[in-house]
């Protein structure tokens, strides 16, 4: 696959402009914790409200399950890490059904958090029609989850290896079992190199 390389700043505004013209409203940026999802949803975000949009970031490790559900296999299980971390009903009722087209507006930025294991008690957050929802995470497609723009940060096994911290390094299978199950680099509608988040490229 052929790649253009981007600054970050240039890559936020080449999918923001694909957003807009695709006069979506719910966008995700699925990548590795390695890969800069959220930092790269974020740079979005900033570009789509610069060009006069409304848009909010949610990050998807604000919906995980609880831990008596997601560690219910153990704390180092790598299929558990990739089928039961996400709680996947929660950001469809809470993120995704309000966002779409015709949808409420009415979207939660966070459910659950992971360090304390309680609820949020996050404020709803009202877009008004036509606000962008810009959802960033790990393995968020190829789940059943609805979006209408996806973007994929695409890493090779050694760079995600190379950049996850030794306490996570079990997770790896997980990420190596998305990338052979979901194939998201063929999936996703818009496909970035992120070996180096700094330095990413676009693949044509």
């Amino acid at each position: 696959m052929k790649a253009r390389p981007v600054t970050v700043g240039g890559l936020a505004a080449d999918i923001a402009a694909r957003v807009e013209l695709a006069h979506a409203t719910r966008v995700a940026v699925d990548g590795a914790p390695t890969s800069g999802a959220d930092v790269l949803a974020e740079r979005v975000v900033e570009q789509l409200r610069a060009d006069g949009g409304h848009a909010v970031h949610i990050r998807a490790g604000g919906f995980l399950r609880a831990a008596s559900l997601r560690l219910e296999r153990g704390r180092t299980n790598p299929d558990a890490y990739y089928e039961d971390w996400l709680d996947l009903r929660a950001v469809t009722r809470e993120v995704l059904t309000p966002a779409k087209a015709g949808g409420t507006g009415r979207v939660l930025p966070s459910l659950w958090d992971p360090v304390t294991d309680r609820a949020t008690r996050a404020p709803y957050v009202q877009l008004p029609a036509g606000g962008i929802v810009v959802l960033s995470g790990t393995m968020l497609l190829g789940a059943g989850l609805d979006f209408d723009v996806t973007v994929h940060l695409t890493q090779s096994a050694a760079a995600i290896a190379r950049r996850t911290p030794p306490e996570m390094q079990w997770t790896l299978p997980a990420f190596q079992r998305y990338h052979d199950e979901v194939m998201p680099q063929e999936y996703a509608d818009i496909v970035v190199r992120a070996d180096d988040p700094r330095h990413p490229a676009l693949v044509l």
